[in-house]
């Protein structure tokens, strides 16, 4: 008898998404217009109490316009984590702009705040900070830091959706802030992303280079654009997805509480900030040696259940400088990811734990 498989992550949809697509399909309005779309970017604006969003082909994409709204190009500084998916940092290296990495904090694996001033030069235009696995970030330090010496503050929001900070919520807490609703999102478009900002400047930049630079005369181009623009069908999926997202983040919030009470002797975990209600995107366990992360991501293998290793530090790769940012090489090599969809039965989530605590 073969295991079950469980996947590292699964998307939180139903019939709802379904009925939505088919009434999308029916209307014609398959593409980048329709009213699905604004429909979606005005829920969310609400949903984030945000003060301008655009919705974006990706989260990738999200965060290339975030830089090109600010003016950030050759020969200027970002200062920013190691500790990210490549593509919060590669958005820096597409505008001709220097990504200066900072170190990361051990206990919530996101940038280490007391180490951006000491990195800032002349050149230093913005401060790029990823609130990882859905744990948010000291934004309070942050602001203050980019006030005190005229920066922007960018927040890759893609793994943090839902998630508080204080009274405001994740998305609104950069000069400019981006979502990614890929796949394996809290709430997700199949791909699909979001820059939300508080600048109407900004705002219409954004909306011009994402539809190509076109100006209000129909076909006429007056900048450089892209084809950076989310679909109708897309946005009906979010408007659907939307709608049960309070219902996805307290599951997913249960799924992190359960493993910690089972794993917690045998594992470290993320800590969270004081004042800030995660979004529990993801569950990180951290071991205390490299031989125990492999052991235990062998069994588990064996018993057809999925993991993902943490993200390797950026500076690690092969394009990229490096730098001395100890912790996150160290932290990546003793960490795991675990299965952390909603869906997660209880059964499969105790059958994980009973098999890791059965190693360690």
């Amino acid at each position: 008898m073969t295991n079950k498989a469980i996947p590292i992550y699964r998307p939180f949809i139903d019939k709802t998404e379904e009925d939505l697509v088919n009434d999308c399909m029916k209307s014609t309005w398959i593409s980048s217009k329709g009213a699905y779309i604004n429909k979606f970017e005005e829920q969310i604006k609400k949903y984030i109490k945000a003060d301008y969003c655009t919705t974006t082909s990706s989260g990738t994409t999200a965060l290339h316009l975030a830089m090109l709204a600010l003016d950030i190009g050759q020969d200027d500084e970002v200062i920013t984590t190691n500790f990210t998916y490549v593509a919060s940092t590669n958005a820096i290296l597409h505008v001709g702009a220097k990504p200066v990495f900072c170190n990361i904090r051990s206990e919530n694996l996101n940038i280490d705040v007391d180490s951006i001033e000491s990195k800032i030069t002349p050149k230093t235009k913005a401060i790029l900070y990823t609130n990882v696995y859905g744990f948010l970030c000291d934004y309070d330090r942050l602001n203050e830091i980019a006030k005190k010496y005229g920066l922007f503050l960018i927040e890759d929001a893609a793994e943090s959706f839902g998630a508080r900070y204080k009274s405001r919520m994740s998305g609104t807490l950069g000069d400019i802030s981006t979502f990614s609703f890929f796949g394996n999102k809290t709430i997700t478009t199949g791909e699909g992303g979001m820059v939300l900002c508080k600048n109407l400047q900004h705002y219409n930049k954004i909306k011009k280079l994402k539809n190509q630079g076109n100006s209000e005369r129909t076909y006429f181009h007056d900048v450089l654009g892209y084809n950076y623009r989310m679909t109708n069908i897309q946005a009906a999926i979010g408007i659907g997805q939307l709608d049960k997202v309070d219902k996805i983040i307290s599951l997913k919030k249960s799924l992190y509480n359960n493993y910690k009470s089972n794993l917690e002797n045998k594992v470290r975990f993320i800590k969270e900030l004081e004042g800030t209600e995660p979004s529990y995107w993801m569950t990180p366990i951290i071991f205390d040696s490299q031989s125990k992360r492999e052991k235990v991501e062998i069994k588990l293998k064996e018993n057809s259940i999925e993991t993902r290793p943490l993200f390797t530090p950026i500076d690690q790769l092969p394009f990229y400088e490096k730098s001395s940012s100890e912790t996150a090489n160290r932290i990546y090599k003793l960490g795991i990811l675990l299965p952390s969809y909603p869906g997660l039965s209880d059964e499969d989530q105790n059958k994980i734990c009973k098999i890791i605590n059965s190693i360690i």
